[in-house]
């Protein structure tokens, strides 16, 4: 018997949409009432994307669900007609549980989740509070976890499904007083190579993205000192990122283009961790 291997080849997508267009997706952002994540809720609806903002902090969640601009009309039967605000701690199984069903009820499926709640409690090791590195653990690795089961469950029933998991600079190299954290977001990227490679085969990818220092309001205020400049003067372009510009990265790592992109770290760090 011969086999005809060209046969046997899987092929791709015939096209590739290069546009980002999320008309008719929903996308769930946790930490998305600010900083990063609201840049990223913004971005993922200004392309036509129904987004569900997730956050501790309720009546914040809500108020930035009602400033996103509207989405794209043009939206299937199972898609909600606004975007929606929800309350959930993702240290609370339940929490998650409840603000995915919320979700899904709303929308009868989740088709991009950004988990992008986290914490930064800094002190040198040989002082660092052991509540505060739990705490770290417990919000930016095992809550990345926690939210990417419950959704990744959803997708991988729908057969469909992007995670993007925010990682950091900190990942990859050692930061001064950045014990837990460090190790949190290395975890991330341990995490999602292990989804990437269990899920990549059932239709849902998952990819981090890895950022450097990035100019919000908390990131102004923590690095307008000489110790920022130091580290500015330590990245390649010579500055920190804005938000915008890792909302560009989450943007390619959740459409359609990035399909063939699984289990990859895409550093947003003016080549900080080239060195």
């Amino acid at each position: 018997m011969t086999t005809d291997f060209a046969a046997a080849l899987r092929p791709g997508p015939d096209t590739i949409d290069l546009t980002n267009d999320f008309t008719g997706r929903t996308a769930v952002v946790t930490g998305g009432a600010s900083g990063i994540g609201n840049a990223i809720a913004v971005a993922l609806a200004s392309r036509g994307a129904r987004v569900a903002i997730v956050d501790v902090r309720a009546e914040g969640a809500e108020a930035a669900a009602a400033a996103l601009p509207a989405a794209s009309t043009a939206q299937s039967d199972h898609v909600p007609s606004s975007h929606l605000g929800i309350g959930c701690d993702v240290t609370d199984e339940g929490s998650v549980a409840r603000a995915v069903a919320a979700v899904t009820d709303a929308a009868g499926r989740i088709d991009v989740l950004v988990n992008c709640a986290g914490v930064a409690l800094l002190a040198p090791a040989e002082d660092l509070d052991p509540g505060a590195w739990a705490t770290t653990i417990d919000v930016n690795l095992t809550g990345t976890y926690r939210v990417a089961q419950a959704v990744g469950r959803h997708m991988l029933t729908a057969g469909y499904g992007r995670i993007v998991n925010i990682a950091s600079q900190a990942a990859h190299v050692g930061i001064d007083g950045h014990a837990a954290y460090c190790a949190s977001k290395a975890g991330v990227i341990g995490l999602t190579r292990v989804l990437a490679l269990e899920w990549g085969g059932r239709g849902v990818t998952v990819n981090t993205v890895s950022p450097t220092v990035v100019l919000t309001d908390l990131g102004r205020g923590a690095w307008a000192n000489e110790k920022g400049l130091r580290h500015q003067d330590e990245i390649p372009t010579g500055r920190f990122a804005t938000p915008d510009e890792i909302a560009a990265a989450v943007l390619f790592l959740a459409g359609e283009s990035s399909a063939m992109v699984n289990g990859a770290d895409l550093r947003v760090d003016g080549g900080f961790t080239i060195r």
